[in-house]
């Protein structure tokens, strides 16, 4: 049974005229009647009576047109919705962000890619580095925001976007604040207040134990406002990146000797089509990550 028979019996239905009907469907009487005579055979019995001035639905074709009906319906409502999801005009994107990646910096790519696809919705969830991971791999996830410490998997292709560099964060009037730049040694004697959503936790209490720093000891918290904020107050130093600086009391200088940075990258799977709204959030993000290389090389 296909499509284009339906078609044309549902407008033989409603002209009950061969001639007519084969108007509407802009094909000819001849092909019109073929193949209303190739759904029969395939129904095992006639639609439709067929007189010298009269075409009449027999009871076979009256109770099959409301099936008819129904197919073509929903066929023609399914081609749309393909039409306008592979034309963006309605289609979903499901985005994974490393929760310690700073909204201020990564707002840009959302923002261009709405400016020019404002008919795709936009699905975001916040996870840990290894969970994104998951669920880009079982197709839980089109893409993710990525920027942890060690290679990405090999089974992901990642589109750098920008690097940062992280700095140290601590309240006004603090002996940092008349540095250009803070040593990890000069870290030794002061309280850490350790972001615990951070990937390069571990990457960075591996750097203080490898230099032998001594610290007056830690304050922990899963939320990086509270960690800004006990900051400001005085409570210790934190490592932040330069773009998750939110408090504006709080001083933030350099980690110099050594500098840490992290890249933010765009993760996806190796070898895995991309439906269209991928695409187009690939070349968005290919875009907005060659703007953020030349606005560093010219900083």
């Amino acid at each position: 049974m296909e499509l284009y028979q339906i078609r044309y019996c549902l407008a033989l239905c409603e002209a009950l005229n061969f001639t007519r009907a084969a108007e509407k469907c802009h094909v000819s009487q001849p092909s019109l009647t073929r193949a209303i005579k190739l759904l029969e055979d395939e129904l095992g019995g006639p639609l439709f009576y067929r007189e010298r001035n009269r075409t009449h639905l027999t009871e076979l074709g009256r109770m099959m047109r409301p099936y008819f009906e129904q197919v073509y319906s929903q066929t023609l409502e399914a081609k749309e919705r393909a039409r306008r999801m592979l034309t963006l005009s309605e289609a979903s994107l499901r985005v994974g962000v490393m929760n310690a990646i700073a909204t201020s910096r990564v707002i840009g790519v959302f923002d261009r890619f709405q400016s020019n696809h404002p008919g795709v919705e936009l699905h975001l969830t916040e996870a840990k580095c290894r969970d994104l991971c998951e669920m880009l791999a079982h197709g839980e996830m089109d893409t993710a925001l990525y920027a942890a410490p060690e290679p990405e998997p090999p089974e992901f292709h990642a589109l750098p976007l920008f690097r940062e560099r992280f700095m140290i964060g601590v309240r006004r009037g603090h002996r940092f604040e008349g540095l250009n730049g803070v040593r990890l040694k000069d870290l030794a004697g002061e309280r850490y207040l350790v972001r615990e959503r951070c990937e390069y936790v571990p990457y960075i209490d591996q750097l203080l134990q490898d230099s032998d720093v001594a610290l007056a000891g830690r304050y922990r918290s899963d939320r990086d406002d509270w960690i800004s904020a006990m900051a400001s107050a005085g409570l210790g130093f934190c490592f932040l990146p330069a773009d998750a600086v939110g408090q504006a009391d709080l001083v933030v200088r350099p980690l110099v000797e050594p500098e840490l940075e992290r890249t933010v990258n765009l993760l996806t799977v190796r070898g895995r089509p991309h439906s269209a709204a991928l695409g187009a959030f690939v070349r968005e993000a290919t875009q907005f990550g060659r703007e953020a290389f030349v606005a560093a090389a010219a900083a």
